[in-house]
């Protein structure tokens, strides 16, 4: 495999390596092992290894997958009724530490004794370009492992089909969740500040850049942030650039004008005051706190999955403090992405799994009703929208939050992908840090961006900023 590819793939210090991880390019076990989830469960292995980076996963397969029997006390075991143990290997996202550690066991996975094979992975938008692309090999084509996703996956949404598949149009991975994104703000605020809490009219002061500005200027003058951190609103322009990070192949990052316009608009915000200095980024204490009752900050913007796994864990406050209401652009932010991986010795199960997770709409509908995510059924969403009792939210007072999700995700269109986004992503909001704060020049931001890009990914030969 050319070297080039190898660097994309694996993490710096694995670079030089030959890619051997998920069985890559072996036939032979990947004809086996269609043969086998096109059969049934007989020779299948006693372990089934799920690598992932949290446990939204987990807590989905133990919620709706009618196999488990128990999980251990810790957590990192689960056990089905035939025996078969689920084993969860778990690694932070941040800092690139969770592919490195996939990646170190997709090296190994030709080698590996069988219960010690990689069966399942998953991928985040930011990266899952990286592990679908066919000269990889490292996730099973859906079809090879028995699944149609024109028939078995046909009310999934369409971009995140997209988003699964290789260059060539195959479909290497599913997902359960359809991620677009929402302002979600606090109410008590609205009430001081507007004299209302309306989702239909904070709609209207929220519905686009230029009066939120006018927006932000009334909080400001009550004392309110508008937002926590310049990193929350880097997701909106993020979504729209034209051209992907890197193209196929290439080794020049090219930054897009929307990036450019982020950057712009962040420094005009913070020096305004409508941000909060002191929150630096996002996924820090700070930006945590940002969420609690003692916050004078107005909002967030938020996909379904961010109001569960962060705002509502966050918030020390009465349930209802929290509504929902459309955001100033439309924007998809995430999605957690299933793969089989090749040379699984686990085919049917893992067969099983993807289909109870990401295509059953009874247990996808389950899951957006015990734990508020968008799920990836269009007709179930639907339906969700227009329900109110059933999928009345505790958390936002009794709001059906699908109501504001269904329109927006109607017209997702994902941004073009590249395996380098997560570092690009990660890397261009931290390098800009110091010049928001005032205490670097935007040129000396630049150059610290290219230098920590180039320790991230070494074959990156040239980077290209907009004129």
């Amino acid at each position: 495999m050319k070297k080039k590819y190898m660097s994309i793939l694996l993490t710096a210090a694995l670079a030089v390596g030959a890619l051997t991880g998920c069985g890559a390019n072996d036939s032979k076990q990947k004809d086996s092992d269609t043969k086998k989830a096109d059969s049934n469960n007989d020779g299948e292995g006693k372990v089934i290894n799920i690598y992932s980076w949290n446990d939204e996963f987990y807590k989905r397969v133990l919620a709706v997958y009618p196999e488990v029997k128990e999980t251990s006390k810790d957590g990192s075991v689960t056990t089905l009724k035939d025996g078969t143990e689920i084993h969860w290997i778990i690694n932070p996202n941040q800092d690139g530490v969770y592919q490195q550690k996939l990646d170190e066991a997709l090296l190994n996975q030709a080698d590996a004794a069988a219960d010690d094979k990689v069966d399942i992975f998953l991928s985040e938008t930011d990266y899952v370009y990286k592990y679908t692309d066919a000269e990889a090999d490292a996730a099973i084509p859906l079809k090879d492992l028995g699944i149609d996703p024109e028939k078995d996956l046909a009310d999934q949404y369409s971009f995140t089909k997209v988003t699964a598949s290789d260059e060539y149009g195959v479909q290497r991975g599913s997902t359960w969740q359809c991620c677009p994104g929402l302002l979600v703000y606090r109410r008590d605020i609205a009430k001081k500040v507007f004299g209302t809490d309306d989702p239909t009219e904070i709609g209207e002061k929220v519905k686009d850049w230029n009066v939120m500005e006018e927006t932000a200027k009334e909080l400001k003058a009550k004392g309110y942030y508008t937002f926590a951190s310049y990193a929350d609103t880097f997701r909106l322009y993020g979504n729209s650039i034209d051209e992907p990070w890197v193209k196929a192949g290439d080794t020049v990052i090219k930054i897009d004008q929307k990036i450019m316009e982020w950057v712009d608009n962040s420094k005009k915000w913070l020096d305004a005051g409508y941000l909060n200095k002191t929150v630096k980024g996002q996924w820090n204490n700070d930006w945590n706190q940002a969420m609690g009752s003692k916050s004078k900050v107005f909002a967030f913007l938020f996909p379904a999955w961010g109001i569960d796994f962060t705002l509502k864990p966050n918030w020390d406050g009465d349930n209802g403090a929290w509504a929902v209401t459309n955001p100033p652009q439309e924007y998809n932010w995430g999605g957690s992405y299933v793969h089989a991986c090749t040379g699984t010795d686990n085919p049917q199960h893992v067969k099983d799994i993807i289909l109870a997770v990401t295509a059953n709409k009874d247990n996808l509908l389950k899951i957006s009703k015990d734990y508020l995510d968008y799920t990836n059924t269009q007709s179930g969403m639907k339906e969700a929208a227009k329900d109110n009792k059933t999928y009345a939210s505790e958390f936002l007072g009794g709001q059906n939050s699908f109501e504001y999700f269904a329109p927006v995700a109607e017209n997702i269109k994902i941004a073009p992908l590249s395996a380098y986004d997560q570092g690009c992503v990660e890397l261009i909001q931290n390098s800009f840090t110091d010049y928001f704060q005032g205490k670097v020049a935007f040129d000396k931001a630049k150059t610290n961006f290219e230098t920590a890009i180039r320790e991230r990914y070494p074959e990156i030969t040239e980077i290209q900023w907009p004129k």
